[in-house]
């Protein structure tokens, strides 16, 4: 590859929040904009920026990355000095796995989180609209979506909640299976309970109800998911009706006890009913819990399940990187034969103009010839043409080469062929015949 291919980026790792608002792209840069301008010594480009990472990525020759820096003080109306401290920078294939590790979501403020390849995708979208990207960068990113598939498929570094909110969510799941049917309360309008409403939404669930102290702020919330919202005073009226129940109150004292929950459940002829309190002091007396058909967690039981499940997370990254290492080996393999694909076209012409000047001398030796004859001459040159071919391009090809040792083979093969001596006389090759 004549051209170096460049990332440089900064993230939750190296800089706070503060610095990541200040320096993301997203700020500055408007649709029509949402890209490296590829002139000078960039090629390809585009923009990642997210509210944990903001990234560059071009190919390029000489001073590029000195230019895509200028380009992102410029665009973040900062001095280079003001940005450097906080900012990585990765080349050629140190850019590529970082890219695969980031699309498989590998280098997540929460690892496995799959929120990362969207936007990913989305960034690329943006590039291409913009037509900033060409033969590498396309490849590139068709190769990290790849990846980040095999490590969703392959392992279960997503496969777990690591959030409070997920958590419950992924708990009512599994005691309700089916959530369509289910009917859910909001006691309180908290943020946590706000989010896990958010992932219960997403489920299909059939309803959800609010009830607030401020009954306004409840209707408010209760508008957001599509739901109903009852004045505080009827909370025990609204037990009757639901299957899963999210306490997020600042309430001093327990607003639920067994003795309440028993008589729900009387009424309700034991359907189960699944309690999150998430409140701190808790909302539920943990009596509950005693009751058949009841389940019952706390905050600091949903935070036992999310250490768990990262745990068992950060096991499975071992064996995304892996998966990462093999294809960043893959597209190593389709870069050294992008460098190569000029000679082999090369060889190809050669043998083909050279094959059909001695097809021309046969076929005038011979003289008057069918059309059936001419068809099987010519079959049989391009026949020969293949089988002499085949073995020069996989010398050219082989795997596992260094770049110092494919462009020896390259000047190699070039040197035994006599191509940059060769004739030229312009006609396209059947290149596609050898691939």
């Amino acid at each position: 590859m004549d051209c170096t291919l460049f990332l440089l980026g900064l993230n939750h790792r190296t800089a706070g929040v503060d610095v990541r608002e200040r320096f993301s792209l997203a700020n500055h840069c408007d649709q029509e904009h949402w890209a490296l301008p590829c002139t000078g010594a960039i090629h390809e480009a585009m923009i990642l920026s997210t509210c944990n990472r903001v990234e560059l990525l071009a190919t390029g020759v000489g001073n590029g990355r000195e230019q895509m820096l200028q380009y992102w003080a410029n665009a973040a109306v900062a001095d280079i000095s003001e940005l450097t401290p906080y900012i990585y920078i990765h080349e050629n294939l140190e850019a590529v796995r970082h890219l695969f590790t980031v699309a498989s979501s590998l280098d997540s403020m929460v690892l496995g989180e799959p929120q990362i390849l969207g936007q990913l995708k989305t960034a690329y979208r943006k590039a291409v609209e913009c037509k900033a990207t060409g033969v590498i960068l396309n490849r590139l990113l068709h190769m990290a979506f790849s990846a980040a598939k095999r490590v969703r498929n392959e392992t279960a570094v997503a496969s777990n909640a690591v959030s409070i909110s997920y958590a419950a969510v992924e708990l009512a799941k599994r005691i309700f299976g089916d959530m369509r049917t289910q009917k859910v309360l909001l006691v309180g309008a908290g943020e946590m309970a706000e989010l896990a409403a958010t992932h219960l939404l997403q489920t299909g669930v059939s309803e959800i109800f609010v009830t607030n102290r401020t009954y306004a702020r409840g209707q408010a919330l209760a508008e957001q998911f599509r739901g109903r919202a009852f004045p505080f005073d009827q909370l025990a009226g609204c037990l009757t009706d639901v299957d899963i129940v999210i306490t997020s109150t600042g309430s001093e004292e327990p607003l639920l006890n067994a003795r309440a929950i028993k008589s729900v459940l009387k009424t309700r002829k034991n359907r189960p009913m699944f309690f999150i309190d998430i409140a701190v002091p808790r909302d539920i007396d943990p009596d509950v819990n005693n009751l058949d058909n009841v389940y019952l967690y706390d905050i600091d039981d949903l935070k036992e399940i999310v250490e768990e499940n990262m745990a068992s997370r950060r096991d499975e990254a071992a064996k995304a990187a892996l998966i990462v290492d093999e294809e960043v080996a893959s597209f190593a393999r389709w870069l050294s034969n992008l460098d190569v694909q000029p000679t082999i076209v090369d060889l190809i012409k050669r043998n083909e103009r050279i094959a059909r000047n001695e097809l021309a001398k046969t076929l005038k030796r011979l003289g008057q010839v069918d059309d059936k004859e001419r068809m099987a001459l010519e079959a049989m040159v391009n026949a020969l043409m293949r089988k002499l071919n085949h073995d020069p391009i996989m010398f050219l090809k082989r795997g596992g080469m260094s770049q110092e040792d494919s462009a020896r083979r390259v000047g190699i093969l070039r040197r035994i062929y006599n191509l940059d001596n060769a004739p030229d006389n312009g006609e396209e090759s059947n290149a596609l015949l050898y691939d």
